[in-house]
Order: structure tokens, then C-alpha cells, then sequence
């Protein structure tokens, strides 16, 4: 699943190309899985709206609408004034922007044809991704990892008695961390994920606050981590998954101490840590 680096990286593509663009008219596949709002719904905030930012907001991207100046001024149209469209990659989810005379993929679940002459298009296999329309304003809860103080980012935390990577995975506590990132943060802080939140010091957070941070603008600088099938809106791949030290590296040598990786599993997620350097 796309983390916050991922997500990061495909909306900057998606601002760049598309940002004050206007949605002429939309198409949406048969398919009820990916859609949290009614499919009339999205087709009417969606059509004449004009995209006048791009952002992310934990593992989401949302498009910001305004109506566009030759926007008709029927009832059917009034839902998408300063509204947002909200698209939530799931697993395979993607978001291409494309020529409309290219080849319209297997699995396309929506197609918003741009004043530009371009399309959006957005693909998801596996139908974990969800598409859902809100008036301004949307919060998908948590604290933002980029933005949380050492002081908050400790109080998230402090005295909660589950493991400290499952404690990093809950989003209503920090919002994008996912089962890489949280890996990776905690080898660099020293810290074994099965430790639970409450026996660990407050210089050990600090030093986890730190790593959240720096692990997540690294790969942010690289594009991403492409595990799989994830690239960007460019359909480019990522690089940070070259700079792993634990994650995916099970039975490698820690790059630190050249101790063998181990493997455990926590509420059904794989982790990777180092028994030496992590305690």
C-alpha cells in the first residue's frame, strides 16, 4: 500500500500537471467498490469544477474545486462549489494523467476528461482505493508526521501498553506512517518494534521523533519506495527502496553490525528489525 512518501510524491506530480485545470465531464465504471460517495454524486461536484490545489492529508490526495467561470448555475451543479474530491489509493491504486487517445487500462474506475484536452484517469486492480467527494474541510484524523513537535509526538505515545510499530501504524494517532516506514524509523532509532510504547524513555522518543522525520523526507527526495507496482503520476518508479536497511531484508546482514535481519509478525503485518542494534 502506498505510504505518506508515495502519496507525497504522486500528488506533487498531480499539482504540477493538473492544477488549474477544469473538469469538463467525468466517467465512472460500474464498479461499486471504490466509491465511498454515490457515483451522481462525484460526476456532479467533479464536472465544471476547476482544480485549484492539489494536497495530500495523511495517505489521501485531495483535489481542491471551485466552480470554474463558465459553470452553469443549476441545482445539479451547486455540490461542487469549494468542494474536495478525496481519492485514496488502497493497495494498487493509481492516478495517471494521460492523452485521451491512450490506451484506457483494465481496472479504470473513473476517467475526468480536463478543459486541457488531457484525462485523469484512476486504475485500481485490486479495488482497495476508495473515491469520495466532501464539501471543504476534509480530516482523515491523526497528526501529521512532518509537522508533529518532539512534545506532541510524545504524548501520542507515552503510557499506551500495545508494541510501539503497531502504535506507529495507528492513523488516528500519525497519519501515513505505514509498515516500511515505521520499520525504517525504528532501526534508526535503536528501537525493537514488539517494545511497547509504555516502557520506552522520552530520549528514546526523541530519538524515534527524529528518524519518523528523517526517514520520511528521504524517501520523499526519492520518489517513493516502488515495492511493487507503485509510480508516480509520471509512471515512474522510486528509489528509497534501494536505501532499506531493514525492511523486506530478512536473513541479509545489518548494514550496521552485519547481524542477520529477523522477521516477527505484528497484528498480521510483517516487521524486520535487527536483534543487535535494536533494543
Amino acid at each position: 500500500m502506498p505510504e505518506l512518501p508515495e502519496v507525497e510524491t504522486i500528488t506533487r506530480g498531480l499539482a504540477r500537471r493538473v492544477s488549474g485545470d477544469t473538469i469538463d465531464s467525468v466517467w465512472i465504471g460500474s464498479k461499486p467498490q471504490p466509491l465511498k460517495s454515490p457515483a451522481i454524486t462525484i460526476a456532479s461536484t467533479l464536472e465544471g469544477g476547476r482544480i485549484v490545489r492539489v494536497h495530500r492529508a495523511g495517505k489521501h490526495i485531495v483535489f481542491d474545486l471551485e466552480p470554474s467561470n463558465g459553470k452553469r448555475k443549476s441545482s445539479r451543479d451547486r455540490t461542487a462549489r469549494h468542494a474536495q474530491w478525496i481519492v485514496h489509493l488502497g493497495m494498487t491504486g493509481r492516478m495517471v494523467v494521460t492523452e485521451p487517445a491512450a490506451e484506457i487500462a483494465k481496472h479504470t474506475h473513473l476517467i475526468a476528461r480536463l478543459a486541457s484536452g488531457r484525462e485523469l484517469r484512476f486504475i485500481d486492480p485490486r479495488m482497495f482505493g476508495k473515491l469520495s467527494v466532501s464539501p471543504a474541510g476534509f480530516d482523515p484524523g491523526g497528526v501529521e508526521p512532518l509537522e508533529v513537535g518532539e512534545d506532541q509526538f510524545t504524548a501520542l505515545f507515552r503510557g499506551r501498553k500495545t508494541p510501539i510499530k503497531s502504535a506507529l501504524l495507528n492513523q488516528k494517532l500519525l497519519r501515513g506512517v505505514g509498515n516500511i516506514y515505521a520499520d525504517e524509523a525504528l532501526f534508526r532509532a535503536g528501537i525493537r518494534p514488539r517494545r511497547r510504547a509504555a516502557a520506552i524513555t522520552r530520549a528514546q522518543f526523541l530519538k524515534l521523533h527524529a528518524a519518523v522525520q528523517e526517514v520520511l523526507r528521504e524517501a520523499i527526495a526519492l520518489g517513493g519506495s516502488s515495492i511493487s507496482d507503485y509510480v508516480d503520476a509520471d509512471g515512474e518508479e522510486g528509489f528509497f527502496q534501494l536505501q532499506h536497511r531493514v525492511y523486506g531484508r530478512e536473513g541479509e546482514p545489518c548494514l550496521v553490525c552485519r547481524t542477520a535481519i529477523k522477521r516477527v509478525v505484528l497484528a498480521g503485518r510483517s516487521s524486520h528489525y535487527c536483534p543487535k542494534c535494536q533494543k
